[in-house]
């Protein structure tokens, strides 16, 4: 067995114990719609750049010419979604009147979203430890350094934003265009904001697009769906001509 696979075995037991078990810590959030084998990190990505590396020096270049082009507007843009990590980022997606205060359905969907997708995204971060981009380049401009430094791939923002969509899509078909091209924007902000490389983006929506068309098969949470897309309707947000 070679080490990288008895790593990463080694990694899955302990997601599954951490993840899967009865009476997991009450911190450590437990999966309710997936298995620890639906986001087990190794068959859902590969292995990001190495630092140094080709592809490495040419995604730090390439954050380096959106940083020189980047306008002051553009990157107060990507501050508010760095520092916005909820279903609220589709508002302007979809209309002033998607308020999740006001949509308990609605909102509890996309809170087991978040739920799952973010237990993809750590036990991810967890195991790969890339180097975000300001440890490689300490003068890269950024929108925050509070994450932590080995915790670069997959992006979380991108995870989360890609997961969302592809449910809200399904929820709210005639907008699927505006929702997926919101998620598209909240993920490039993160090169905008220099904290993480495109490979990063890349893999977190491979991600969100896993974790949310794996959830889409489960009965109870098609049952959430449904009773969202009834409520999204009442609120007249959708059902609308296209």
């Amino acid at each position: 067995m070679t080490r990288h696979r008895s790593t990463a075995l080694a990694a899955f037991a302990g997601l599954a114990m951490l993840l899967g078990a009865p009476g997991h810590a009450a911190d450590a959030p437990a999966l309710a719609f997936l298995t620890p084998a639906d986001v087990e990190p190794t068959h859902l990505l590969p292995p990001p750049p190495v630092d140094g590396s080709t592809q490495a020096r040419d995604e730090l270049a390439e954050l380096r010419r959106i940083a020189a082009v980047t306008t002051p507007a553009e990157f107060e843009r990507a501050k508010w979604d760095d520092e916005h990590e909820d279903g609220m980022i589709f508002q302007s997606a979809i209309a002033p009147g998607f308020d999740l205060t006001k949509l308990p359905a609605t909102a509890k969907l996309l809170a087991e979203v978040r739920n799952e997708e973010s237990v993809a995204g750590k036990a991810a971060k967890s195991y790969f430890k890339r180097n975000r981009p300001w440890i490689v380049d300490p003068k890269l401009k950024t929108c925050s350094r509070e994450d932590a430094p080995q915790s670069s791939y997959p992006s979380g923002h991108t995870t989360m934003g890609f997961a969302m969509a592809v449910v809200l899509t399904k929820a709210m078909p005639e907008l699927s265009g505006n929702i997926m091209g919101r998620a598209r924007d909240y993920a490039y902000h993160r090169l905008v904001c220099g904290m993480h490389y495109r490979a990063d983006i890349v893999a977190g929506q491979t991600l969100g697009v896993v974790v949310a068309t794996e959830m889409l098969k489960d009965p109870r949470f098609q049952a959430d769906l449904d009773a969202a897309r009834e409520e999204l309707k009442a609120a007249g947000l959708t059902g609308r001509a296209g």
